[in-house]
Parts: structure tokens; C-alpha cells; sequence
């Protein structure tokens, strides 16, 4: 609960000036889906072409934020609650200061994903999902974590042990079965082109 000694600090400068100063309009871009689905390679090259197109950023990536600001906490079905809402909490503040935020996590709860989109203004949260197949996903497996998990190794493995729930109707929905990373990154910008996000 918060306190009743606490604020909100107006700032003297307004989100609105921010974002017209790095012409552009901030949003927050959410790619969601399972391990190994492509997620972050994806968010990493829609960032690239942000910054060719001289636009400001900042990608947060889950094991990054795992390793400083959620730190401590497990991949329970409650501390998975708690990452996402702090990371809603810091992707919010990221937005205000004039920012594209892009942020790339298995994210599974529809409730989860949804609360941080309320946390938005309409239209400040673009829901991205990377759909890949689960057997894909698995045969990438590139740190080796389904193979642990079908083992016993990790508990709560969303896919295996955890479920995962899909994206009911997301902005953008990437079919990443087949499709290069290049393909589905410009998937991505050409949205933000032509929703207006990034006006010169």
C-alpha cells in the first residue's frame, strides 16, 4: 500500500517536449513468447533499425534485468508476476522520458501483460508476439534450458512444466517459424512507420 507521505513529483519538463525533441512518439514495444522463440534476436535488430533511423531507445532484456534489478527473485509463478510489473513500472518511466522501449520477455500471463498495457496510455503499448513453435523452440534451445528442464533440472520451465498463454490479440504477430530475422524485424518498423511513431 502506499503511503500517504508520498507524491507524485511533476516535472518542470513535459513528456511531450521530451518526445518532440528526439522526434518521435514513445511506446513501449513487448515481445512475448516462449524461450528460444527469438524474442530478444528479434528486439536486438528492431533496435538497430531504430538507431539508423537516428531514434532513441533502450532494450530490456530479461536475463539482463535478472542480473541488477530482479535480482531476487525465482521463476515461481508469483515472482514471474513481480518481474513483469517491475518491469512495467520501469518500462513507464522509460516512455515518459521520451523513449521507444523495447523489451523482450517470455512474459507468459495474458493478466501480466495486460496490467503493464494499463499502465500505459492508449496506444504506448505494443504487444508483440514472436510466435514460434514449441518444437522449434526446442530444437534451437540455445542455452540448453529445455533440455534441463525435460530432465527435471529446472522447475516452472514455461512450455514444459509452466504454461504458456498466448497473446489473445497482439499489435503485431510475428509467425517465426520460417521467417529471417531481418523479415521480422522490418515487420516490426514498418508498423511503427506507418501507426505514425516515428514522424521526423
Amino acid at each position: 500500500m502506499l503511503s500517504k507521505n508520498i507524491v507524485w513529483h511533476e516535472h518542470h519538463v513535459s513528456s511531450q517536449e521530451r518526445a518532440a525533441m528526439k522526434e518521435q512518439i514513445p511506446c513501449v514495444l513487448w515481445f512475448t513468447g516462449l524461450s528460444g522463440s527469438g524474442k530478444s534476436t528479434v528486439a536486438n535488430a528492431v533496435e538497430s533499425k531504430l538507431l539508423e533511423l537516428k531514434k532513441h531507445t533502450y532494450l530490456l532484456d530479461g536475463d539482463n534485468v535478472r542480473t541488477g534489478l530482479n535480482k531476487g527473485l525465482t521463476f515461481s509463478d508469483e515472482d514471474r508476476v513481480e518481474n513483469i510489473r517491475r518491469i512495467g513500472e520501469v518500462s513507464k518511466l522509460f516512455v515518459d522520458s521520451g523513449l521507444i522501449v523495447l523489451t523482450a520477455f517470455i512474459s507468459p500471463f495474458q493478466e501480466d501483460r495486460d496490467t503493464v498495457r494499463k499502465l500505459l496510455a492508449d496506444g504506448k503499448f505494443i504487444e508483440i508476439f514472436v510466435d514460434t513453435p514449441l518444437e522449434i523452440c526446442e530444437k534451437r534451445d540455445p542455452k540448453g534450458l529445455y533440455k534441463k528442464a525435460r530432465n527435471g533440472e529446472i522447475p516452472n520451465f514455461t512450455g514444459i512444466t509452466s504454461s504458456y498463454e498466448a497473446p489473445l490479440s497482439p499489435e503485431i504477430h510475428i509467425f517465426n517459424n520460417d521467417k529471417s530475422v531481418e523479415e521480422a524485424a522490418e515487420e516490426v518498423v514498418n508498423h511503427l512507420k506507418n501507426k505514425g511513431y516515428l514522424h521526423a
